[in-house]
């Protein structure tokens, strides 16, 4: 196996932005955005200017990674393996501290990580199998496409002109196509045995026990034909022994209705009614428990409560007790799954949990790099129908801030003894007070709140707090890492805000009647010094 392996030492994690400067820029994010908005990543066409660019990006998400993991990296450089993964995909091992290593050192061998994924990837549609993209505790979580069905194994290239409206990928081409592959396709009757067995194997070779799927269908459906299929649905009941869970959220197209509200996401609610959706949300009693969420209303939440619950069910997952591994898959998963690993990623770097040394403008540029960029995202596509799912998952850090989604809030609870009054209620509000700045200035760490809801930032939720003895040392950093999570999304969201005002944002969006999105992006470009012009200008 020709594989590299990489390790630092763990550098200092502060990073908070004084008031009223402008927030730290990644060295390169600029240019990340740029080419992210130019044109689509795909492995095998890595050459030229562009070629360039995209070395240095995949350069720094090794550096990045390799400041708190010892990994190895699974080489794709042609796109043999999949032409919209990373031509280096980075298989996490274990944190490069010498304590994470004696807790949590992985037993999987990448060698045989390689075989697997090679002998799967034509399971999962266009070939996107099952990657391994964030370690925490020693548990995987991963992302992938659904499983591919008759049309596509029987004919990648009708499949894909028909299922990407005319586009062509990797699996068109003749040479992805092995003779491995073809004897697989000649044999009808084992056929889906066959390739879902090696998609099963490799699963189970990374611990993962829980499957999260978010597509609104059970199959995918163009021009009458079943394009795709899923865990869920498969007839032979392969998936049986994972943990199942149908959690269906709305694809790119309806985020052109946010883009169209003016980017307010509030009050904004997915037709279910519609003739293709047919998969109900269907998730085991067991792991909705603790959790305090009616499910059964999930047709009547807006986008941003279905994004909160649907968040709080998987971060529940990846905190539980044992030690499974967790998949995230939509249709080909290239837009609601980079959302969501986007989000736990940055939701668990906010607690220290995993990333521990990067700071906001790091892990930014990481989470933008690897799980949008290098993963196949279609942002040039999505810009210019509207459908603007990237810049949603990076404005909705405004609504994660909160305790009800720190992980460590789970943890405290299992160390600590019984409850005990001595710290007040209203002690913590006096606190948060204090320590959350203005939520309309542009020269606070807690700004760029255009419109109110619950989930919005310098909000806090009090109902699940645990309530210790005054002065006790865990009541006081405790709090402190839940302000500080607050101050660490905050200061992304900005960061991103800034470099998507100055590269993609003004230019891509088209004004609308209130002008609510332009004048957002405009204010917070003038309060930070980017733009002493209009926007027009550009």
């Amino acid at each position: 196996m020709a594989g590299a392996r990489a390790a630092a030492t763990a550098s200092s994690a502060g990073s908070s932005a004084s008031s009223g400067n402008p927030p730290p820029q990644e060295p390169g994010l600029g240019e990340l955005l740029e080419e992210f908005s130019r044109t689509q990543y795909r492995a095998k066409e890595c050459s030229g200017t562009g070629g360039s660019k995209v070395e240095r990006i995949e350069k720094r998400c090794l550096e990045l990674f390799g400041r708190d993991y010892c990994f190895s990296v699974i080489p794709n450089m042609n796109g043999d393996i999949c032409g919209h993964y990373p031509r280096h995909i980075v298989f996490l091992e274990y944190e490069s501290s010498e304590k994470e290593k004696d807790t949590f050192e992985s037993t999987v061998q990448v060698s045989k990580l390689q075989d697997l994924i090679h002998r799967s990837k034509m399971a999962r549609c266009r070939g996107r199998f099952v990657c391994p993209v964030i370690l925490f505790k020693g548990k995987h979580i991963c992302r992938s496409a659904t499983l591919a069905g008759w049309g596509e194994l029987y004919g990648r290239s009708g499949y894909n002109y028909f299922f990407s409206g005319g586009a062509d990928d990797a699996w068109a081409d003749v040479e992805d196509v092995t003779e491995e592959d073809c004897a697989v396709r000649s044999g009808d009757t084992h056929l889906f045995d066959k390739v879902r067995g090696y998609d099963i194997k490799l699963l189970r070779y990374l611990s993962v026990r829980y499957i999260c799927d978010l597509m609104v269908e059970n199959k995918k459906v163009k021009f009458g034909m079943n394009v795709t299929s899923s865990e869920k649905v498969d007839k032979a009941q392969r998936y049986a022994d994972f943990t199942l869970l149908s959690i269906p959220y709305p694809g790119c197209e309806f985020f052109k209705e946010y883009k169209d509200r003016d980017y307010m996401a509030e009050g904004l609610i997915f037709n279910w009614k519609q003739d293709y959706v047919d998969a109900p949300l269907s998730i085991p009693d067991f792991l909705t428990h603790s959790l305090n969420i009616d499910w059964s209303q999930y047709q009547s939440w807006d986008l941003v409560q279905q994004t909160q619950n649907y968040l709080k069910l998987l971060l529940s997952l990846v905190n539980s007790d044992d030690d499974s591994g967790l998949l995230v898959h939509c249709i080909s998963g290239w837009d609601r799954t980079p959302l969501f690993i986007s989000l736990l990623r940055l939701s668990l770097w906010a607690d220290g949990l995993i990333h521990a040394s990067l700071k906001p403008a790091e892990i930014l540029y990481l989470t933008v790099a690897y799980d949008w960029f290098l993963f196949g995202h279609m942002l040039v596509d999505r810009l210019s129908k509207g459908e603007e799912i990237f810049f949603f998952c990076f404005n909705f850090l405004k609504h994660i801030t909160s305790e009800e989604f720190s992980a460590l809030k789970t943890q405290r609870r299992k160390s600590l003894p019984a409850r005990d009054a001595g710290f007040t209620l209203e002690d913590i509000c006096m606190l948060r007070r204090k320590d959350r700045g203005s939520t309309t200035s542009l020269g606070s760490d807690f700004s760029l709140v255009m419109e109110s809801s619950p989930g919005a930032a310098g909000s806090f939720t009090y109902e699940a707090v645990e309530l210790v003895p005054a002065g006790a040392p865990t009541q006081a950093a405790w709090l402190a890492a839940l302000s500080d999570r607050e101050t660490r999304l905050q200061e992304v969201r900005s960061a991103f805000l800034a470099a998507y005002s100055s590269t993609v944002g003004l230019r891509a969006v088209a004004p609308s009647p209130s002008g609510a999105i332009g004048g957002l992006l405009e204010q917070f470009a003038r309060g930070v010094g980017l733009r002493g012009i209009s926007s027009n200008a550009l």
